[in-house]
């Protein structure tokens, strides 16, 4: 594996391969890796002809000062767990070389995807998420990048802004990885304690509740009946809500394909995200 820090090692390693035709597969990422990351790159490898993941915390995407200042950061692990899974480059960027002194800010028309969920509570974040990924998809120029579920509302954010820019990248999309508890994989993870991890399975359990209900009940009944239950657990909900997969407007009287519960909630002080199809296109 080779280590880049800049953008003319990286192209000096890039260009040569994108030249010969191969296919550059892409993972973005903010480092404290784990195997939800690994699933991106064992997919990556799969379709593609060499594998470059990014590490680098994004500033401009945390609207808390302290959030930004706690998150994990494990830069030794990480590049041991990527060489153990024969990823081909890392880069390693700095705040400098990612925006510029002459960095023109990147703006999309986000519209109701903004509005709604981590957009409502976090505000000015998907604004970050669009300005680091533009900015790398141009830097790395690859053929396909790649994104877990769990961000599903980043995902669809990702995919418009994509379409709007007109970038020359396919967006995969892979599914969740989960312990063997249920509870999604996160980088945040790291924060709880042990006691905390036990608590925090529920946020999977009120999903997997909700796609149950769904069999029997509206949107809007299926996502209060989750409400009710959450609300009997020693978790702090912040937002429950029940998705179109595509527009993210909430869904009230009937189900869709691929209608969506997204949740996020405060277990201690560490926000944690999760969400879960529950009517899939299959059951529709």
């Amino acid at each position: 594996m080779v280590n880049l820090y800049s953008i003319d090692a990286l192209k000096e390693n890039l260009e040569p391969l994108r030249n010969k035709g191969l296919k550059i597969g892409f993972v973005p990422t903010m480092g404290a890796l784990h195997d939800g990351h690994i699933s991106l790159v064992k997919a990556a490898k799969e379709e593609c002809d060499v594998v470059i993941v990014s590490i680098f915390v994004n500033p401009t995407q945390f609207n808390n000062t302290e959030d930004l200042k706690l998150y994990p950061r494990q830069e030794d692990k990480d590049l041991e767990l990527l060489t153990q899974n024969d990823c081909d480059f890392v880069y390693l960027p700095t705040a400098e070389e990612i925006y510029p002194p002459d960095y023109e800010e990147v703006k999309v028309d986000l519209d109701t995807i903004e509005n709604t969920m981590e957009g409502e509570h976090r505000p000015g974040h998907f604004n970050g998420v669009v300005n680091v990924v533009s900015r790398l998809f141009k830097i790395v120029q690859p053929t396909k990048a790649y994104f877990g579920r769990k961000d599903f509302q980043q995902v669809a954010v990702v995919k418009e802004m994509n379409r709007q820019l007109k970038l020359p990248v396919e967006i995969v999309t892979v599914e969740t990885k989960r312990d063997p508890s249920g509870l999604a994989m996160s980088s945040r993870n790291l924060r709880l304690s042990e006691q905390e991890l036990e608590k925090a399975v529920v946020i999977s359990q009120v999903l997997n509740k909700g796609k149950s209900w769904a069999n029997s009940y509206s949107p809007a009944v299926t996502r209060q009946k989750m409400i009710e239950y959450f609300e009997q657990t020693s978790l702090k909900l912040e937002y429950l809500q029940i998705v179109h997969p595509d527009t993210l407007n909430d869904l009230n009287q009937y189900w869709v394909s691929g209608a969506t519960a997204c949740i996020a909630a405060y277990c201690g002080d560490v926000r944690l995200i999760d969400n879960m199809e529950l009517i899939t296109k299959e059951e529709n």
